[in-house]
């Protein structure tokens, strides 16, 4: 079954040459040219990754990658015109998987969307060198020492773990929290995440593996990338 893949995107001309890349791989494209009609469109449809460009009409591409990110992990990857650091920045801290300045090759951007694709696809195993977790008893390991973590705990590492690197809000942390839909706040996540990163510390000799970003959020470090 082909991958769907929503193309948002307001010049028709480049989103129908992207489109019939697309068709020639293993992708089901989708068109959407104005901002404001993307959410409903992504939470009737859970397309199987998102290429969104941040200047639309209608509602931009930084605001949308930032309600998306509110009810879904799908693969975004921003596609701008902008080549300011601060935009790529903006872009990924709202948890965008990679970005593509225009111009482009339409190749290039297919070859894009696979890498992220298959790192999506790979990352289910929460493993790296030295460092894996244990669904089933709860446990972290580094380097074969192990940390027993609450439930909570658990789902908030394998969150950050599924994604390293990739900076998480409160907000997104957060609904991966409890089953029951129950309602908490920011000092709620800070509260787990301290006594969650003294127990990572506390099994790899020191190194912070959970990393604060001021006004953003927080994100896993691996020992691969540390």
């Amino acid at each position: 079954m082909a991958n769907s893949i929503l193309i948002v995107e307001d010049e028709i001309k480049l989103a129908n040459l992207l489109a019939d890349y697309f068709k020639l791989t293993d992708y089901e494209p989708h068109l959407i040219d104005h901002g404001d009609l993307v959410i409903d469109w992504v939470k009737t449809h859970q397309p199987s990754v998102i290429l969104l460009d941040l200047m639309l009409p209608g509602t931009d591409g930084i605001t949308l990658c930032k309600a998306i990110r509110a009810f879904s992990d799908v693969p975004i990857l921003m596609v701008t015109a902008k080549v300011d650091e601060i935009d790529r920045l903006l872009g990924l801290e709202l948890g965008a998987d990679d970005y593509i300045c225009k111009p482009f090759s339409p190749r290039e951007v297919v070859a894009r969307v696979n890498t992220v694709m298959r790192r999506v696809k790979n990352s289910h195993s929460v493993t790296s060198p030295g460092f894996s977790l244990d669904e089933n008893r709860l446990v972290a390991i580094f380097n074969g020492t192990e940390s027993s973590l609450t439930s909570v705990e658990f789902q908030l590492l394998k969150r950050l773990a599924n994604k390293p690197s990739r900076i998480f809000t409160r907000e997104q942390l957060m609904q991966n929290m409890y089953s029951d839909d129950r309602i908490v706040n920011n000092r709620t996540i800070d509260s787990h995440i301290k006594k969650l990163r003294k127990k990572l510390i506390d099994i790899s000799q020191g190194e912070d593996l959970i990393q604060s970003v001021y006004g953003a959020g927080y994100r896993l470090v691996l020992p691969e990338q540390l």
